[in-house]
C-alpha cells in the first residue's frame, strides 16, 4: 500500500510540475489545479486498467499465469492464486477421501444405498445392487419403490416407521436356492435415507436347522421314554408273571439302548464338529480295517437273521494293502455306518459288496454297494442331514438314529475325502468315500516295522450293535 501511495504522490508531483511550467510560460490562475487533476486522472485510469486486467484474469479461470500485474493488484493476484491452489488441494484431498470411503463401502459385505428426499437412488454399492437386482449405472436416480416391487418392502417404505428391520426374499431367491435379506432404512440429513441390506440366508438356515434339530432330538427321545414310562408304570402297578415281566424288561432294555445309541451319535457329531482336524502322523492299516468291517457286518447280519446264519451274501474286496492317514476310530465309524446301513436296509437274501481299491490317480475309494430298495432321486441331496429319513417307520424298525450319514459326511470332510452317493429306486445303492492321494500311504513307503505294528494294533472299535452303531467307536 505504501508503494501505491508513493506512486500516487509521484503522479501528483509530475502533474504539479507541469502546471508550474505551464503557469510560467502561459500565465493562468488554474494551471496548477488543472495539472493536478490531469495527473490524478491518469493515475486513476492506470489503476482501472490494472484492475480490469485482474478481473479479466479471474473471468478466464484464474489459471496459474496471472499476467504481468504489479503493485497492489499483483499482490492481490498472488494471494488469490495461492488461495485457489490451496482450495484446489483441499478439493482433491476431499475427493480422494470420498473415493476411499466409497471404495470401502463398495467392498462391504452389506448392501449400502443412498436415497434422496424422494427415495431416488443417489448411489449404491455392488452388494446392494445384487441384493435388489439393480444396474448401478442404469438405475441411478430411479425411485427405489419402482424398482423393488416386493409387497413387504413397498409397505415398509410407505409406512415410514424404520425403527426395525424388514426380512424379505432377495431378487435371486428361488425354491431351490432361497435368498433371505434383512433390510432397514435410516433417515439422515434433509429427508435423505440410508438403506442397509444383509444376506441372512445362512443365519436363517442355521436357525431352521437348530429348531429342527431340537425338535428331532426331542421327538427321538420322547418315544423310547414314553415306552419306558409305560412299562415302569405297568411293573409297579401289576403283579406280572415272570415270563411277562422278563419280556417287559427286555423291551425296556431295548429302548434304553436306543436312547444310549442316540446320545452316543450326538456326542460323536459334537466331537467331530468341534475337534481339531486329524493330523498326518497317524496311519490306519487298510487290510486290518477291512477285516474288522467284515467281521462286524457278518455279526450284524446274524443278529438280524436266524441263529447261526446270515441274512445276506457278502463280498469283501481289498486291492490296496497300504495305509490311510487319519484317525482310526473316525474312519472305522464312518465306514462302519455305511456297511451297517447296507445290512439294515437290504432285504434278506440280498447282496452286499464292500471294496477298497486305489485308482490310477493315487486316490483310494471305499465303496459299499447293495441290492436294497434304492433311494428316489429327490432324497439324495438331503441324506446327510441330521435325522433325515427316507422312510421314518422303516428306520425306526431297523433301529437307526438318523445320524449315521451325518457322521459319515463330517468324517469325510475332516479327512479331505468326498462322499458320493449313487442310487436307483428298486435297484440298490452305492455309497463311496474317495480319499485323496495325500491321505494314502502305500505299503512300500510305510515299511517301518514298528510303525506298521503299532497301527495294526490300533483299536478300531467294537462290533456293530443292532442299531448299526459301533460299540466303543464313539
Amino acid at each position: 500500500m505504501l508503494g501505491r501511495f508513493v506512486f500516487f504522490l509521484g503522479c501528483l508531483s509530475i502533474g504539479g510540475g507541469l502546471g508550474v511550467w505551464v503557469d510560467t510560460n502561459w500565465p493562468s490562475a488554474h494551471a496548477l489545479s488543472i495539472g493536478l487533476v490531469i495527473a490524478a486522472s491518469c493515475w486513476v485510469l492506470f489503476d482501472i486498467a490494472r484492475a480490469g486486467k485482474f478481473l479479466s484474469w479471474l473471468r478466464h479461470g484464474a489459471g496459474a499465469e496471472g499476467g504481468s500485474i504489479h503493485g497492489v493488484w499483483g499482490d492481490i493476484t498472488t494471494r488469490v492464486l495461492r488461495m485457489l491452489r490451496e482450495r484446489e488441494r483441499q478439493t482433491l484431498d476431499c475427493q480422494a477421501r470420498l473415493h476411499d470411503f466409497l471404495s470401502a463401502l463398495q467392498v462391504s459385505p452389506s448392501g449400502v444405498m443412498l436415497l434422496d428426499g424422494d427415495a431416488r437412488i443417489e448411489w449404491c454399492n455392488q452388494t446392494s445392487a445384487a441384493h435388489f437386482g439393480l444396474d448401478v449405472q442404469r438405475d441411478l436416480m430411479q425411485t427405489i419403490g419402482n424398482l423393488v416391487r416386493e409387497p413387504g418392502f413397498v409397505s415398509y417404505l410407505a409406512k415410514g416407521d424404520f425403527g426395525s428391520s424388514l426380512t424379505m426374499p432377495g431378487r435371486e431367491s428361488s425354491p431351490s436356492r432361497p435368498v433371505t435379506l434383512s433390510v432397514q432404512l435410516h433417515p439422515y440429513g434433509d429427508g435423505r435415507k440410508l438403506l442397509l441390506s444383509r444376506d441372512i440366508t445362512v443365519m436363517e438356515q442355521a436357525e431352521a436347522m437348530r429348531r429342527d434339530f431340537v425338535a428331532n432330538v426331542s421327538h427321538e427321545i420322547r418315544t423310547p421314554l414314553t415306552v419306558l414310562a409305560g412299562f415302569v408304570e405297568t411293573l409297579q402297578s401289576l403283579d406280572l408273571e415272570e415270563p411277562v415281566r422278563q419280556q417287559y424288561l427286555s423291551l425296556m432294555a431295548l429302548q434304553a439302548e436306543r436312547m444310549q445309541t442316540l446320545v452316543n451319535d450326538l456326542l460323536t457329531l459334537s466331537k467331530l464338529e468341534g475337534g481339531a482336524p486329524p493330523g498326518v502322523e497317524a496311519r490306519v492299516a487298510v487290510p486290518t480295517l477291512m477285516r474288522q468291517l467284515e467281521n462286524d457286518a457278518l455279526a450284524l447280519s446274524q443278529v438280524m437273521g436266524e441263529v447261526g446264519a446270515t441274512d445276506h451274501h457278502f463280498v469283501f474286496e481289498c486291492d490296496f494293502d497300504g495305509f490311510l492317514v487319519g484317525t482310526a476310530s473316525e474312519l472305522f465309524s464312518a465306514m462302519g455306518n455305511l456297511v451297517s446301513n447296507a445290512v439294515r436296509y437290504t432285504p434278506a437274501g440280498g447282496h452286499i459288496r464292500v471294496s477298497m481299491r486305489q485308482r490310477t490317480d493315487g486316490c483310494v475309494v471305499f465303496s459299499v454297494a447293495d441290492t436294497g430298495p434304492g433311494i428316489a432321486a429327490e432324497h439324495l441331496g438331503r441324506l446327510t442331514e441330521r435325522f433325515y429319513r427316507v422312510d421314518r417307520s422303516r428306520s425306526r424298525e431297523t433301529g437307526g438314529t438318523g445320524l449315521g450319514l451325518a457322521i459319515v459326511k463330517h468324517v469325510a470332510q475332516r479327512h479331505g475325502a468326498m462322499l458320493a452317493i449313487e442310487s436307483t429306486e428298486g435297484r440298490g445303492s452305492v455309497f463311496s468315500l474317495v480319499f485323496p492321494s495325500q491321505r494314502v500311504v502305500p505299503a512300500v513307503v510305510a515299511s517301518d516295522a514298528h510303525t506298521a505294528k503299532s497301527n495294526l494294533s490300533v483299536p478300531l472299535g467294537g462290533p456293530l450293535n443292532e442299531s448299526g452303531a459301533t460299540l466303543g467307536s464313539h
